[in-house]
């Protein structure tokens, strides 16, 4: 979609830097601080030259790059390819959003993808530095589906894995973990869907336990409905933890 002029000298005017990547579209970033630098790991969109629709088809999302900064205002260096579709044995294509942890040394890269039958799964990669190369595990995430992983490592050296995105990222499609085609969004009275979490296990490769749906109340405590476009859940969770208190953020309309 093309932006008049006027509109993105405002945009230009308001933004805090330049784009930090202008040779690759990319989208979605998660940051984290890894050994004294910013590691950036968004996911990379590339036109499949296909019309548009709200799947997301007209990108062929086929591998990722990540990025690092010395500091929040220096240059975005890129690491180069970390992951590529065609070395996960499990996965066809679409590799969403994704994020990354570390643990005992290692570093590992949660990322969505779909499957043959186009189902969408969570698989990991592991690797020995921030910006890879990673090494995917042969199968996904057993009990693992929809996109847009995120990891929260808790004060306690446990670490969560909270996903799961509305329409395309198929989590509508989802009740008690099971999936079935058929399903839909709730009815507009209904309670909305949240997204999901699980504990991982030690080895950071599994879910310690089933996911488990993260419910969001209003003002009332009551579930927010799934009419509510302006406040329910949609896509994109983050989870950081802070003075004691958890902080759920997501893409909501």
């Amino acid at each position: 979609m093309a932006i008049d002029p006027s509109t993105l000298q405002q945009l230009t005017a308001r933004a805090i830097s330049a784009p930090l990547v202008t040779h690759l579209y990319t989208a979605d970033p998660s940051a984290h601080v890894f050994e004294g630098r910013i590691y950036i790991y968004p996911s990379h969109d590339i036109d499949a030259g296909i019309p548009a629709n709200d799947l997301g088809d007209q990108y062929a999302m086929e591998d990722y790059h990540v990025f690092c900064q010395d500091s929040p205002d220096g240059e975005a260096r890129d690491c180069g390819a970390a992951l590529h579709v065609r070395d996960v044995p499990w996965a066809a294509g679409q590799m969403w959003a994704p994020d990354a942890a570390t643990r005992d040394g290692r570093y590992y890269l949660y990322f969505p993808a779909k499957r043959a039958d186009g189902v969408f799964q969570i698989g990991v990669a592991m690797a020995t530095r921030p910006e890879g190369p990673f090494t995917p595990d042969p199968e996904p995430i057993l009990g693992s589906y929809s996109i847009d992983p995120a990891v929260l490592a808790d004060d306690d050296g446990e670490h969560y894995l909270i996903f799961g995105g509305l329409w395309g990222g198929q989590l509508q499609q989802y009740r008690n973990n099971v999936h079935a085609s058929t399903n839909a969004e709730p009815a507009d009275d209904e309670p909305a869907l949240g997204p999901r979490i699980a504990r991982l296990s030690a080895d950071m490769r599994q879910f310690a336990h089933a996911p488990r749906e993260i419910q969001i109340l209003d003002e009332q405590g009551q579930p927010l409905r799934a009419g509510d476009h302006a406040r329910r859940y949609f896509e994109g969770p983050w989870l950081h933890k802070y003075n004691g208190r958890y902080y759920l953020s997501y893409s909501t309309g």
